[in-house]
């Protein structure tokens, strides 16, 4: 290995990287703090100091601090082993450009007009989260004054970014909405910032219904490749609310995990979807997955009076039931986040653990924005009349509401989710269902351990959504994921992040 296949990387998590791959620290939360410090810091420290900034007296400072650099010289590879240098009285550390930080580029505004857009959206992928994200010592003030700080002033210098991008973007509202939502979402109640929102999405919805699909070729269609699982999949049927018939499946084997029903399933496509393929992998592959089509859609009856949130609760109480299972993981996706909340207060005895990823506490029409109401009415139009039809640009603003760099096979994918799984008015009857859910009054009741997991940008439910989970459940614990997607797409790291998470979840709780 060379030494430029090192990487550090602090913004989010902080992480060593080798040739790709992750390297375990060492359990002291200060020899990581001490390496993060002189990484970023990059110039000399005398050795007092570092002693006064991480350690007490009784502690004995210079012994930690000999016994921690030795632990950040193990996890260095040979040819990076002179990053490190070290007398009796100096220590520094110059990583360089394997450091994510140094690869920013100024972030003033003035700096930023000067940079082509290109550059400025691969700096943005870059900010990956707030500073050193998980290192923190309160015990250590003069560390925590300077990680404060930089975490400012890089959250300044994200703001400015998006501001720019916004800008420049505003001729391609659907591609620009991505970073206003990421702005309100830093900015929340910033009314300047929510205007600017309510006209990108006015624009974006005026070229989504006055573009005739005739004027675009169409896309092409979804690439499938073989679903080798579909043969180690069992599908089921029992009756929910109402006698409603509901289509459920069972694949794989391990810890039982039940995936609630969200909009847009289907059973069997699921498994060559692009959209959907790589869940059902990652889910399966240790586990038996447990999953049932939501009314209305997929192997489900089509035909549903009742499309209240109380149904969807019952449907989940009869796929539990009809599929044996005693005790189980419950994983909730955007609506279904919380109908699993519901599940849980009634039935935390079935309950091992609780994932909810991308879920909101309230719907559209319960958290009060009027400008966000009349964004959905006006998509309501555009539903009936474009859903699942050959039309570009209804594609293109569907699609980067769930998918924000949606590639053509995405595109192509949500074409055949929607014509596959739903009609176009049961689609929109059940997002006039999802505006009145509002479950507020239940996280305080939910006592099994939860995980709450969000995308920062995500433009269908907002992150605040994510924390207001975590922090009103009681000891849940919550992850930022980097990444504006609604559904997480097979390459990106934010959802190998969410694998890794959901599955030692899973392992330490089951």
């Amino acid at each position: 290995m060379t030494a430029d296949m090192l990487e550090i990387r602090v913004l989010g998590d902080f992480q060593l990287l080798s040739e790709g791959a992750p390297v375990g620290f060492p359990p002291s939360k200060k020899t990581k703090a001490l390496l993060a410090f002189l990484a970023v810091t990059g110039k000399p420290h005398q050795r007092e100091r570092l002693c006064e900034m991480f350690w007490d007296i009784p502690d004995d400072p210079k012994a930690s601090l000999r016994w921690s650099l030795s632990k950040i010289r193990q996890l260095l590879p040979e040819e990076a082993a002179d990053m490190l240098q070290a007398d009796r009285s100096v220590v520094q550390m110059q990583p360089g450009r394997r450091l994510d930080l140094e690869r920013l580029g100024p972030l003033e505004r003035s700096a930023l007009a000067n940079r082509s857009t290109e550059e400025l959206e691969a700096t943005y992928a870059l900010m990956a989260g707030p500073f050193l994200a998980d290192v923190s010592l309160p015990r250590c003030p003069d560390f925590e004054a300077w990680r404060t700080a930089l975490c400012d002033q890089l959250e300044i210098g994200r703001l400015n970014l998006l501001r720019e991008l916004v800008s420049r973007l505003e001729g391609e509202p659907a591609r620009a909405l991505r970073y206003a939502h990421a702005m309100a979402s830093a900015l929340p109640g910033n009314e300047e910032i929510g205007r600017q929102v309510e006209r990108l999405n006015r624009s974006a919805l005026a070229q989504a219904a006055a573009t005739p699909c005739a004027d675009v070729p169409p896309v092409p269609a979804p690439v499938t490749r073989p679903a080798r699982d579909l043969a180690h999949q069992e599908v089921r049927f029992c009756r929910g609310a109402g006698g409603v018939r509901i289509a459920y499946a069972i694949a794989g084997r391990g810890k039982p995990v039940l995936r609630a029903a969200h909009w847009m399933s289907h059973l069997q496509y699921d498994w060559e979807s692009p959209v959907w393929r790589h869940w059902m992998h990652a889910l399966s592959e240790r586990n038996q997955l447990v999953r049932y089509d939501e009314r209305c859609n997929g192997l489900s009856d089509c035909e549903a009076e009742d499309l209240s949130f109380d149904a969807m609760v019952e449907d989940l109480e009869c796929v539990v039931e009809a599929a044996g299972l005693e005790r189980f993981t419950l994983l909730g996706i955007s609506q279904s986040c919380a109908i699993s909340v519901a599940y849980a207060t009634r039935h935390p005895e079935r309950i091992s653990g609780l994932v909810l990823y991308g879920g909101y506490v309230k719907g559209w029409r319960k958290r009060g924005n009027p400008r966000e109401v009349a964004m959905r009415e006006a998509l309501a139009t555009l539903m009936r009349e474009g859903w699942g039809q050959n039309n570009a640009r209804f594609r293109q603003l569907f699609t980067s509401m769930f998918i924000q760099d949606a590639t053509e096979e995405h595109i192509a994918a949500l074409d055949a989710l929607q014509s596959r799984t739903i009609s176009p008015d049961n689609a929109w009857r059940l997002q006039n269902s999802f505006g009145d859910i509002d479950v507020s009054d239940l996280l305080a009741q939910v006592k099994v351990p939860t995980l709450v997991l969000h995308a920062r940008d995500d433009a269908v439910a907002p992150v605040s959504s994510g924390r207001t989970f975590a922090a009103e459940i009681a000891n849940a614990r919550f992850i930022e994921l980097d990444s504006g997607n609604h559904i997480l797409t097979e390459n990106e790291p934010a959802f190998g992040q969410f694998v890794r998470h959901f599955r030692a979840f899973v392992d330490a709780t089951s």
